[in-house]
């Protein structure tokens, strides 16, 4: 009896060990997981979705500022830009007698380049009936003018020399040239940096020279 009950354990177990064995094995964890194109381009969509995008700094395009470049382009050659005016300069006649004015339009940049325009003036009439009484050997080295006050530097050779009657005449062209200006209200005339006594020797020199 004990050896049926044996025999019939037995074949209990050889069943149930049978049947274990007959099961599909369960897919290891290591196993890799095949994905379909399908599948990829899903999860790559959703990657997109879910991961913030990498800063890379403001990469906008700065706005071209062309206007305002075109803006002061424009000024700066309004400032550069040269004016005209008609004004009167001073010479004599080919006898020295007496002191005759001519009408002249000069060009300028600016006031201090419009007082060396009427110097450059003075010094040639373009006319043989209107002889210069300040020859062009004489240089004007430098021009300024402040508040009124208008001074002029010059270097004179010895050969620039009139008579007493020129250098008369020469002074009256000097002021009669500036003082046209209105914004002129006196003239300081210079030789290489000094007030001098006369400018030729015969005529006494105010400094300044004033209406």
């Amino acid at each position: 009896m004990n050896r049926k009950y044996l025999v019939a354990g037995l074949l209990s177990l050889v069943l149930v060990f049978s049947a274990g064995c007959g099961q599909k094995p369960a897919a290891a964890p290591n196993d890799p997981v095949t994905t379909t194109p399908e599948q990829v381009k899903d999860l790559e969509k959703v990657d997109k979705e879910v991961t913030p995008p990498v800063d890379k700094g403001d990469q906008t395009t700065p706005a071209k500022t062309g206007g305002t470049q075109a803006g002061q382009a424009e000024n700066n050659n309004t400032e550069t830009q040269e004016k005209k005016a008609s004004i009167k300069l001073y010479y004599t006649d080919p006898d020295l007698m007496e002191v005759k004015d001519a009408s002249k339009e000069i060009s300028y940049t600016d006031e201090v380049n419009k007082y060396e325009k009427a110097f450059e003036g003075l010094q040639q009439s373009g006319d043989d009936q209107l002889v210069p009484l300040w020859d062009d050997s004489i240089k004007l080295t430098s021009v300024k003018f402040e508040e009124g006050a208008l001074t002029l530097d010059i270097v004179k050779p010895d050969e620039a020399n009139l008579g007493s009657g020129g250098e008369l005449f020469a002074i009256e062209a000097l002021r009669n040239t500036y003082f046209q200006f209105d914004e002129v209200k006196s003239i300081e005339l210079l030789v290489e940096g000094k007030k001098i006594e006369s400018l030729m020797g015969h005529v006494m020199l105010e400094h300044p020279m004033t209406r």
